[in-house]
């Protein structure tokens, strides 16, 4: 686990799984969410992905989410995470992205200006899934700690493709 929760809440681990209480409940829900870079540029260096970071922090500080895991790759990011029950997958998914998009404008203002045109840091699309207990949660936190591929490999294969005018 990467953030706890407020302190209204806390997490209590059962086995490999993770169950998450409120002040009015017990729950273990569990989102597999991934939202791309508007035009899938390759915008996520190493301070945007820490201002990221920082700011998911604050999120999970100030809402029920608690933040499991985070993949990032070039041109997108994966999160596996918990909310309350009443908190629904797309509203947790519309919160991280509204709020870490506002973060990165405001410390990277160049950003917004130069590669996006002044538009949304994040595109439109999104992918949501729920995931289940045990196995499924095992398959999805291995995947994205393994999501980006070796820096050093993509410029090889970029060489590669260039030697056939790719």
């Amino acid at each position: 686990m990467i953030f706890n929760t407020p302190t209204a809440c806390g997490v209590v681990k059962s086995g490999d799984i993770y169950h998450n209480y409120g002040i009015r409940e017990n729950f273990s829900q569990r989102i597999h969410i991934a939202a791309a870079v508007k035009y899938r540029k390759e915008l996520l260096s190493k301070e945007v992905e820490n201002c990221i970071m920082e700011t998911l922090k604050e999120i999970s500080d100030r809402y029920e989410i608690v933040i499991d895991e985070v993949g990032f790759d070039q041109n997108h990011i994966h999160i596996f995470c918990g909310a309350a029950p009443r908190m629904s997958p797309l509203r947790v998914i519309s919160i991280i992205k509204s709020i870490t998009a506002k973060k990165v404008f405001e410390k990277f203002p160049k950003l917004k200006k130069e590669p996006l045109w002044g538009g949304e840091f994040w595109s439109d699309g999104k992918y949501i899934g729920t995931v289940g207990e045990a196995t499924s949660e095992k398959v999805i936190r291995s995947y994205i700690r393994n999501q980006s591929i070796d820096k050093s490999q993509i410029d090889i294969r970029i060489q590669q493709l260039k030697l056939f005018n790719l």
